[in-house]
């Protein structure tokens, strides 16, 4: 059960940038060009260098009932201030009975992909570090004991990313977020000797590598007609493609340090997986060109760390996993979080749960893997 004392730390939740993130931050001659927000028709447009990217109704909508749920986007009125106001936010997790969260980019998309995308590198590099410097001096700042602070990179150079792993980890970040798979994004993939530079950054400044679902930018569709609900229940497949891409890939024989995240992935798909995995490994690594030094579900357990809101398969199957290996979420102020019932539920999801297993998937874990100390 989840004892009263225990800290419930989510890894998974997100900010919604508040107007002037990038307008603070970037140089006067760049202003105009960098992220702004534009009301259209009563809507925030975020509008940057001569694009508009509309946002989507259900990145905000935190204690909404899910029956009046909308694809519609909010007047920043309309949203709880959680959203994009820090101290709102711890407030709305006090009322949750949530500890600690750490927050993923909303504009810039989960791996900053939009940066990534962009014809101007040279603004874009700046307006990741202006994402960064915002999460961590002014997100982050305003209770470092309640904030996990993660970072994004410049997807398009591995080099550049390594610097940024180096000047965040300087500045107190503790993980970064990256894309579940760089092909859709046309870069080279896991396969490859491209991501060394960052990879290695990583083990220097012991930060995990948070994959969040759908950071490739990519999607399973069943049908072009197919319905979001459809879409929605179908995401977890993106974790369970990087999970046999990344256990199979030689990365954690070059990398033995990186650590990885499966971010709102969930958790019951792992078990399932690493006996697959195991199956098909050691019957055909015989003739490719895969990881030959240890089976993926030993890979998994060095390496890799598994996610979840509500999954009951997940808890079920923890031993298969490894308790060591899972994480909370609460995913606010997305479609799927419970907010302001998180607790609640993670009470009722660990009531069977031994004390020492429920609090090293509800703390403990977290704090060891983003080295998170609580505070005295």
């Amino acid at each position: 059960m989840l004892r009263s004392d225990v800290d419930l730390i989510s890894v998974d939740d997100h900010v919604i940038e508040h107007a002037d993130v990038w307008q603070d931050r970037l140089p006067g001659r760049l202003k105009p060009r960098g992220p702004r927000v534009e009301e259209r028709d009563g809507i925030p447009v975020w509008v940057y260098d001569g694009r508009a990217y509309p946002p989507l109704g259900l990145d905000a909508v935190a204690g909404d009932d899910p029956s009046k749920f909308t694809l519609k986007t909010k007047p920043f009125k309309d949203m709880r201030p959680g959203c994009y106001d820090p101290k709102a936010r711890i407030a709305d997790m006090d009322r949750d009975g949530v500890a600690a969260q750490l927050c993923f980019p909303q504009f810039p998309r989960f791996a900053g992909q939009t940066f990534a995308e962009a014809a101007d590198k040279d603004l874009a590099l700046l307006c990741v570090r202006a994402w960064n410097d915002f999460i961590l001096d002014e997100w982050c700042a305003t209770d470092p004991a309640r904030f996990i602070p993660l970072a994004i990179v410049p997807l398009w150079d591995a080099a550049l990313a390594a610097a940024e792993i180096e000047r965040t980890a300087a500045k107190g970040a503790r993980a970064i977020t990256f894309t579940e798979n760089p092909v859709p994004l046309g870069m080279p993939s896991f396969w490859t000797d491209h991501w060394d530079p960052m990879f290695s950054a990583l083990e220097e400044a012991e930060m995990p590598m948070c994959l969040h679902i759908g950071s490739s930018s990519k999607i399973t569709m069943p049908s072009t007609d197919v319905p979001m609900a459809v879409i929605v229940s179908l995401m977890a497949l993106n974790s369970m493609s990087a999970c046999s891409d990344l256990c199979f890939s030689t990365v954690f024989e070059k990398h033995p340090r990186l650590k990885v995240v499966f971010s709102e992935g969930g958790a019951g798909w792992a078990a399932y997986m690493l006996e697959k995995m195991d199956y098909v490994w050691s019957r055909h690594r015989h003739y490719n060109e895969v990881n030959q030094t240890r089976p993926p579900s030993e890979t998994f357990d060095r390496h890799i760390w598994v996610a979840q809101i509500t999954d009951a398969v997940g808890l079920a199957t923890r031993h298969q996993i490894g308790v060591h290996k899972m994480l909370w979420e609460s995913d606010y102020p997305h479609s799927d979080c419970l907010w302001p019932n998180s607790r609640a539920n993670a009470e009722e999801q660990l009531r069977d749960v031994p004390d020492d297993e429920a609090r090293m998937f509800a703390e403990t874990n977290a704090r060891r893997l983003f080295r998170f100390e609580k505070a005295s």
